[in-house]
C-alpha cells in the first residue's frame, strides 16, 4: 500500500495523553505463554494480526479472538493490518479441532472467533463458522460463543443457511464506519449489505443476541454517527460498541480526529437512549474487547 492515505490529512495528529498503554513484566510473560500454546496448536488471533493496542491487557486475562481461515484476507481494507493477498489453502480441516482443544487448555468460558475475508470461498468460510462451534460445544458443554462474520460478499444466503445448522450465543458484523466513508475505508464492502446481513440474520434466528461496532475519528460527523447507530438498532442490532481509530503504521489511512473522553462519554449516553441491550464506548474499546461483560 503506498503512503497517499498520509494525505488525507494536513498533518499525523499527536496521539494525546489517555491514548497510551501500560504493561508490566508478569504480563509479558502470560503473553508468551499463550503464543506459545497458539503456535503448538497452528493458530491465530485477530489481536496479534490486526495489530490491536488491547492485546496485552487482553492476552494477560486469557481474553483473546481467535481468527479462523488462516491469516491471509482477500481484502485490503487500508484501515486493517491484517496481512491481505491470495490464501495458499481454502481451510485447515483440523482447526475446528484445535481450536476446540485449546478453548479446553486454557479453560475459556466465553469465546470470540472471527476470520479473515474469503471472498474466494463459495461460502465467505461459513461452514468453517459451523464445524467450530459444533468441535467447541462438544469439548466445552457450558462454554458461550460468539462470531464475528464478515459481510459474505457474494454468498449472504448460503451463509445464513449454514449457520442455521449450528448457531453461536451472539452473531457480530462490524459496520465499522458511516455510509459516506464507506468508498474509503471498505472499498471492497457496502453499507446497505452490512446492514441487510444483520437485518437477516435477527429476523431468522430472533433470540440470538445480535452485535456490532464502530471505528470513529475518521472524519465521520456527529450527525451520520448518530444516523449509523440509528441504523443499527433498526436492523435488529442488540449490542453496540464504539471505539477510537488508531492507524496501525505510516501505510494506513490516518487518524481525522482524536475524540475526548468527555465526548466519548456523551455519544454512549445518547447511544443507550435508542434501546440498545448493551452500548460500550471508548478510546480502547473494540469489537471484542471484553466481549464476555455484553453477554452476562
Amino acid at each position: 500500500m503506498s503512503n497517499l492515505y498520509n494525505n488525507m490529512t494536513q498533518k499525523i495528529l499527536k496521539k494525546p495523553n489517555w491514548i497510551k498503554i501500560k504493561f508490566s513484566i508478569e504480563n509479558i510473560n502470560k503473553i508468551k505463554k499463550i503464543k506459545s500454546i497458539l503456535k503448538i496448536n497452528k493458530l491465530h488471533t485477530v489481536c496479534e494480526e490486526a495489530s490491536c493496542p488491547n492485546l496485552i491487557k487482553c492476552f494477560s486475562k486469557k481474553q483473546l479472538t481467535f481468527m479462523i481461515l488462516g491469516n491471509i484476507c482477500t481484502r485490503n481494507c487500508p484501515y486493517c493490518d491484517v496481512i491481505h493477498g491470495r490464501p495458499k489453502i481454502k481451510y485447515d480441516k483440523n482447526e475446528p479441532l484445535n481450536l476446540a482443544n485449546t478453548i479446553l487448555q486454557m479453560k475459556l468460558k466465553y469465546v470470540v472467533i472471527t476470520s479473515v475475508n474469503r471472498d474466494d470461498l463459495h461460502d465467505g468460510g461459513a461452514k468453517q463458522f459451523v464445524n467450530c462451534i459444533k468441535k467447541i460445544r462438544k469439548k466445552n458443554l457450558n462454554i458461550k460463543i460468539e462470531i464475528l462474520v464478515p459481510d459474505f460478499k457474494n454468498c449472504m444466503e448460503r451463509a445464513l443457511n449454514i449457520f442455521s445448522y449450528s448457531l453461536p450465543d451472539v452473531f457480530n458484523h462490524n459496520i465499522e464506519t458511516v455510509e459516506r466513508l464507506y468508498f474509503k475505508i471498505r472499498p471492497s464492502g457496502k453499507y446497505q449489505k452490512s446492514l441487510i446481513l444483520l437485518k437477516k440474520f435477527k429476523f431468522l434466528f430472533p433470540k440470538i443476541l445480535t452485535k456490532s461496532g464502530l471505528m470513529i475519528g475518521l472524519g465521520e460527523t456527529r450527525k451520520e454517527l448518530f444516523n449509523t447507530i440509528k441504523d443499527l438498532k433498526s436492523n435488529g442490532v442488540d449490542i453496540l460498541t464504539i471505539g477510537q481509530y488508531l492507524q496501525p503504521s505510516i501505510n494506513h489511512i490516518p487518524v481525522y480526529r482524536y475524540i475526548s473522553l468527555t465526548e466519548f462519554a456523551e455519544i454512549k449516553e445518547e447511544a443507550k437512549k435508542i434501546g440498545f441491550k448493551k452500548v460500550a464506548c471508548g478510546p480502547f474499546i473494540r469489537s471484542s474487547y471484553n466481549a464476555e461483560n455484553y453477554f452476562f
